[in-house]
């Protein structure tokens, strides 16, 4: 674990995600302070009402590259050997148990017309939170399916 020297039992990131999963839960149309924590999930030009805030993950190890996984249940895809397109970098959290947080991954979204960047994926993958160091909040959006 790379927050192993953490003696207060506390951690940055879980308690920023706890913050944005409520937030999805009661996804709410105003917006304030453009930042991880802000109060509400924004309604942007692109959407009326968003309920997700999509997140970039990275690792303690990962030397500034955000973490990815795939976007399928695939058991041989591996985003070190696949080409674009298979993996993804931006998640959505569906679940904190701890400091263990559960993310659904999302895709860009195909539909070049479509006004929302992403799609959902049935791709989900669980994280000790002491190995994520930085998360990195994108543009609230609307992820159908979720």
């Amino acid at each position: 674990m790379c927050n192993n020297n953490n003696q207060s039992g506390s951690n940055c990131v879980a308690e920023i995600l706890n913050v944005i999963l409520v937030l999805q839960q009661n996804a709410c149309p105003e917006s304030c302070l453009d930042s991880c924590d802000r109060p509400m999930l924004g309604g942007g030009s692109n959407c009326l009402v968003c309920n997700t805030r999509p997140v970039m993950l990275y690792t303690c190890c990962g030397n500034g590259t955000p973490w990815s996984m795939p976007i399928s249940k695939d058991q041989t895809a591996s985003c070190e050997t696949s080409g674009t397109g298979t993996c993804s970098s931006v998640f959505r959290v569906e679940k904190i148990d701890g400091n263990c947080a559960t993310f659904r991954v999302l895709q860009d979204n195909p539909d070049t017309t479509s006004l929302n960047p992403y799609v959902a994926t049935n791709s989900f993958f669980t994280m000790d939170l002491d190995c994520c160091c930085v998360i990195r909040c994108l543009q609230d959006t609307y992820v159908e399916c979720v």
